[in-house]
């Protein structure tokens, strides 16, 4: 087998509690790489029509052939279901030590199927699984969970977990681990709930780290990816606004051009953006830097409010968080807000889904459609909605369904700020409207990781572009998204896209596996990984008319550095879909057997 791949699968029914070893397929892994596109394969297998929370709904837990080695920000892994939130084939990635560990104990996936009788973990070590019984765990929050099976098993292991949200299928729960790293995207810890698995513990040492089949060839291609992470203004160690900021560095930089989706979208500026941002969280709260397997970068920050109702500590105070548990909710408390978070990875809740479900009672609230006593801003209102949440218990039971449903249930579909039922993230597509493309043709939803056109709008990687023109932006977008397709199979970090590009990748491919590519190679496999998901979804019932965004991001202007704005979506669609060579959204026969995808 090639190098970088652990050669095996543990296939797990959880209805007859058995296990299956298999080989990595070779043909397959040199198509399809692994992690995301690996993942979405064998889901694809599966069948489009399983109901995501049916036993015969597929879980994998995928890593790539360059996760848990020497390469940068190689600590991440895939985990690839049918999403109970959209109904989309959906993909999460969680980093920490969680990957390198499952790579290291001896397993390139987990692939999960069935549903246990009763509450079980899976405890993964020396290249074997064991099912084991977590009845005493059903019920326990993830730190509670994390703590008692580390005590069970050692404290150098790792534990990915469900939390009280996903056992009781709210519809965008995660997996956190101990490092509170989430897979929190698509409600694939709903679908783990769904199975009546709660945990998977990983016992191993970096002593089983891969190995490349050239060590000199592997040396120079991961020191050039090195030297192209510490020279990057944005992921530079202790320089680049991403290592010294993390995520939240994005709250005033797009704030000022009208960028931060506010009170659900009504305005696309916070007047307490400031309060909130990376810069105030530094300076107020910040009392730790941990970072990833192999990460040089230390993207996360963990912060603590010291004293007050919001007294807490918690890894990681994200952009992405800040905003939807923030300004999309008109909530400028920065403790409040380190609370909330805290609270969502307790209960694996995913922030942005869960902040876009606040947002939109808020709203609904507002025009008397809604009876949920949440109103803009106020965050003690906030927690208990959103503690309710997690056990659906009164108002958290319609919350739980997510945004769209939510909308849908009280007669304002319109108010959901959501594609193909998922919630959208930070980035206001009025503001940066390659970012509105991107939103409507992502493969799982709303989602600002699909295509990250950010990188060049805002921040000129791999060149400037002007955000607010249109043309070009459909070329644009399709690099994005197969670039990050690609580093989704390898499995890196979306990150390492700031700094490295389809070159990096290929040669660090190359040096690990053995296996000469391309950058050319590279962009194809991305392409092929890209179409084989909108594959997926076309036979699952998506159109093209579920490529769309929000009526309020196509008809009501933004405000602040954005005023009078939309997004002119529909003068990007026709082009994204040559640029593709899907006629009217729709993947035909011959593009599907261009790219190996039908034989």
């Amino acid at each position: 087998m090639y190098g970088g791949y652990a050669n095996r699968l543990a296939f797990i029914d959880l209805t007859t509690q058995t296990v299956r070893y298999e080989p990595m397929d070779e043909a397959l892994a040199r198509k399809y790489i692994g992690g995301r596109g690996l993942g979405v394969k064998f889901v694809l297998d599966n069948g489009p029509q399983v109901e995501p929370f049916s036993p015969e709904n597929l879980l994998c837990m995928m890593t790539g052939p360059l996760t848990g080695t020497q390469v940068n920000m190689s600590g991440r892994m895939a985990v690839v279901t049918r999403s109970p939130l959209t109904g989309t084939v959906t993909d999460s990635h969680i980093g920490g030590w969680t990957a390198a560990k499952l790579k290291w104990a001896g397993f390139d996936g987990l692939l999960f199927r069935g549903k246990a009788e009763r509450p079980v973990y899976a405890f993964v070590e020396n290249s074997t699984v064991t099912l084991k019984d977590a009845t005493d765990l059903w019920g326990l929050g993830v730190r509670e969970t994390v703590h008692t099976l580390q005590q069970r098993h050692g404290a150098e292991c790792s534990v990915m977990a469900i939390g009280p949200a996903g056992e009781h299928l709210v519809r965008f729960a995660g997996w956190i681990n101990e490092n509170d790293r989430a897979a929190g995207r698509g409600g694939t810890g709903a679908v783990g709930g769904s199975k009546h698995l709660k945990a998977i513990v990983i016992k191993s040492n970096e002593k089983q780290m891969p190995k490349p089949p050239d060590a000199a060839t592997f040396k120079v291609a991961r020191t050039q990816g090195l030297k192209a992470i510490m020279s990057s203004p944005v992921t530079a160690p202790n320089k680049g606004g991403l290592s010294v900021y993390g995520t939240n560095v994005l709250m005033n930089m797009m704030n000022v051009v009208g960028g931060v989706p506010t009170y659900n979208g009504r305005r696309s500026d916070f007047d307490q953006a400031e309060a909130i941002s990376g810069e105030a969280v530094r300076e107020h709260l910040l009392v730790s830097e941990p970072t990833c397997h192999a990460c040089p970068v230390a993207c996360k920050k963990e912060v603590e409010v010291k004293e007050g109702p919001y007294k807490v500590r918690v890894e990681s105070f994200e952009y992405e968080s800040a905003w939807a548990l923030g300004a999309n909710c008109g909530n400028g408390n920065r403790d409040a807000i380190a609370f909330m978070i805290d609270l969502c990875n307790e209960f694996g809740l995913d922030t942005i889904e869960m902040g876009n479900a606040l947002s939109t009672a808020m709203e609904l609230q507002e025009i008397g459609a809604l009876d949920a006593g949440l109103t803009w801003g106020d965050a003690d209102a906030m927690i208990a909605a959103l503690t309710k949440t997690a056990v659906r218990e009164g108002i958290g039971d319609l919350l739980a369904e997510g945004p769209a449903r939510l909308a849908a249930r009280c007669g304002h579909p319109e108010l959901a700020n959501v594609v193909k039922g998922q919630a959208i993230a930070a980035y206001d597509p009025r503001a940066v409207q390659g970012m509105g493309l991107s939103y409507a043709t992502s493969n799982r939803g709303g989602c600002h990781l699909r295509g990250y056109t950010i990188a060049a709008e805002m921040m000129g990687i791999p060149q400037p572009v002007d955000r607010t023109v249109t043309e070009g932006k459909a070329a644009l977008l399709k690099t994005f998204q197969d670039l990050h397709a690609f580093s989704d199979c390898l499995d890196l970090c979306k990150f390492s896209a700031f700094a490295e590009s389809a070159e990096e990748y290929a040669e660090q491919y190359t040096g690990m596996t053995g296996i000469p590519i391309t950058p050319e190679d590279v962009l194809t496999i991305g392409e092929r990984i890209y179409t084989l998901e909108r594959y997926y979804n076309q036979l699952a019932g998506f159109t093209q008319a579920d490529d769309t965004l929000p009526p309020r991001f196509l008809k009501e202007p933004g405000t602040g550095g954005s005023a009078g704005m939309v997004s002119h979506l529909n003068e990007m669609l026709p082009e994204y879909y040559e640029v593709r060579g899907w006629p009217n959204g729709v993947v035909p026969e011959e593009k599907l057997r261009a790219l190996g995808i039908l034989e």
